[in-house]
C-alpha cells in the first residue's frame, strides 16, 4: 500500500492587477521547488511554441515556494490568463532539466571572514573543519532576491545552523559569503545586514555588463564553494577588475 501522500494542488492568487502567483506549499523543501521549476520550465516552452494565452506575460520569478507571473493587463484578459496558468500548474509536474552546477572561489581569510571563528567555537570545531564541510557541501539556489544577484541558498551542513547576529550590521562588504538559520548567501553589494559572515569571494554575484544574464546565479542552479588563499583571491579580484575574468570558467557543467 503507497503511504505517500498526493502533492498539494497550487494554488492561483492574485497580486494586484498586473501579476498572479502560483503558490505549491508553504515550506522550503526541495520538491517543492522542483514543482515550481517545472512550472517555469512547462511556462517558458508553451511561451515559446504557441504564444496566446500567453503572450502577454512580461516576467516570471521562482521563489522558494511559488512562481509569480508579471503581465501587460491591457494586453489580455488576466482572469482568463490565470485560469490557464493554474490548469498549466496542474499538469506540469517536476522539473526535467537540471540547473548549471558552480564551483565559486571563496577565500577564507580572517580579514574576510569576521565571523567564522566564532561559529567554529560554538559547534566545537576547528577553523579548517568549518572551512572543508562548506567546501564538501553542495549548495542548490532556491531564488534571487532582496537585492537584485543576491542568491538563497539550501544544502547548509546542519550544523551551521545559527540565527542571524543580535545586532546586524550597517555595512557588510561586497561579495561577503554569509550564512544565517538554515540558509546560505553571498551579498552582491554592500548593504546592511545580519547574517554571519563567513568568508568573501573575488567573483561578482551580479554584472550590468552581462546583459543577457547579469545575475551569475539563477533559481535551481547548484554551488560548490573552492577555498583560495589572499594571493589568489586578490589575483582573481585584479582579473575581474580589468575585466579578463571569464565566469563562465566556473561552470562545471549540469547539477547532478
Amino acid at each position: 500500500m503507497n503511504n505517500l501522500s498526493a502533492p498539494t494542488p497550487p494554488r492561483l492568487l492574485p497580486l494586484g492587477d498586473t501579476a498572479w502567483t502560483l503558490e505549491f506549499g508553504d515550506s522550503i523543501d526541495p520538491a517543492l521547488h522542483a514543482r515550481v521549476l517545472g512550472l517555469a520550465e512547462a511556462l517558458g516552452a508553451a511561451r515559446a511554441s504557441a504564444g496566446a494565452p500567453f503572450s502577454a506575460i512580461v516576467d516570471a520569478v521562482p521563489t522558494f515556494r511559488s512562481l509569480t507571473v508579471h503581465y501587460d493587463p491591457l494586453a489580455t484578459d488576466g482572469e482568463r490568463l490565470g485560469q490557464d496558468l493554474l490548469r498549466l500548474a496542474q499538469s506540469a509536474g517536476s522539473a526535467s532539466q537540471v540547473g548549471r552546477h558552480w564551483r565559486i572561489p571563496v577565500c577564507f581569510d580572517p580579514e574576510y571572514a569576521p565571523d567564522l571563528d566564532e561559529l567554529a567555537q560554538s559547534k566545537g570545531l576547528s577553523r579548517d573543519a568549518v572551512i572543508a564541510l562548506m567546501s564538501e557541501a553542495t549548495f542548490q539556489v532556491y531564488m534571487i532576491g532582496f537585492m537584485p544577484g543576491f542568491p538563497y541558498m539550501g544544502g547548509l551542513p546542519a550544523v551551521f545552523e545559527m540565527p542571524r547576529l543580535a545586532s546586524p550590521r550597517k555595512a557588510v562588504p561586497a561579495r561577503s559569503l554569509a550564512v544565517a538559520g538554515a540558509m546560505c548567501a553571498v551579498y552582491p553589494w554592500e548593504s546592511p545586514g545580519g547574517w554571519r559572515l563567513l568568508g568573501r569571494t573575488p567573483v561578482p554575484m551580479f554584472s550590468a555588463s552581462e546583459a543577457d544574464s547579469p545575475s551569475l546565479l539563477a533559481s535551481g542552479d547548484r554551488v560548490r564553494w573552492q577555498a583560495i588563499d589572499k594571493s589568489r583571491y586578490l589575483e582573481i579580484e585584479a582579473q575581474v577588475a580589468a575585466g579578463s575574468f571569464d565566469r563562465q570558467s566556473l561552470l562545471q557543467g549540469e547539477a547532478r
